[in-house]
């Protein structure tokens, strides 16, 4: 009797730290497990996103500071021509046949075609349709240019298959001020958001 009291307490203490073995086991494998859903589960989500960027998407940087706050040099855009309409307020992304510039443009759409735009260079108050525009987005900094290259007279209607464009960065910005109305076959694709930096993540 005195053998079997004695060799009880070890048996128990022995299958305890087996069982404890056991449950250590599983909460490592299920712990590495969850990890493993987790990387598939990412891996796949950034597989979707790729593949969305190149179906309908491309990535175009931010160049300068024309349009300062709203966008800043070296920010990261995802942009679209799928299906795309121009509409005012859009920014976009295009080419210019006018200038030398090798680099695309990015600006946003003040008037579309058909619309007349007045501009007042002493306030910079833009008017579209006899309409004076809201305009929170815009800054106006620096000294107000005396000319423009376009020798564009307002009002100023947009011919048909063109846009009129600005930089939001008013007063330092090469836009159609300059350049005249884009036309739209040069637009190389509205932004859709902004990527990077991370923490300026947003949508357009």
């Amino acid at each position: 009797m005195d053998n079997d009291l004695n060799v009880t307490p070890a048996a128990d203490a022995a299958e305890q730290s087996k069982q404890d073995r056991s449950k250590k086991e599983k909460e490592k494998k299920g712990f590495i497990a969850n990890l493993l859903e987790w990387v598939e589960l990412f891996a796949v989500s950034v597989a979707i996103v790729m593949t969305v960027l190149v179906c309908i998407g491309r990535h175009s940087p931010v160049i300068g500071s024309s349009m300062n706050e709203t966008l800043q040099q070296d920010d990261l855009l995802i942009i679209s021509d799928l299906f795309y309409t121009p509409k005012q307020g859009d920014i976009i992304v295009f080419e210019s046949q006018k200038t030398t510039y090798e680099k695309p443009y990015v600006k946003r759409i003040i008037a579309t075609s058909g619309q007349t735009v007045d501009y007042d260079r002493s306030t910079g108050e833009v008017t579209v349709d006899g309409k004076l525009l809201y305009e929170d987005y815009a800054v106006y900094k620096g000294i107000e240019r005396t000319y423009y290259n376009a020798g564009i007279e307002y009002p100023y209607t947009v011919p048909e298959g063109h846009v009129f464009v600005m930089g939001d960065n008013r007063w330092n910005s090469t836009d159609s001020r300059d350049i005249g109305p884009v036309d739209q076959r040069c637009i190389i694709g509205h932004v859709i958001f902004r990527l990077f930096p991370f923490k300026n993540f947003r949508t357009f």
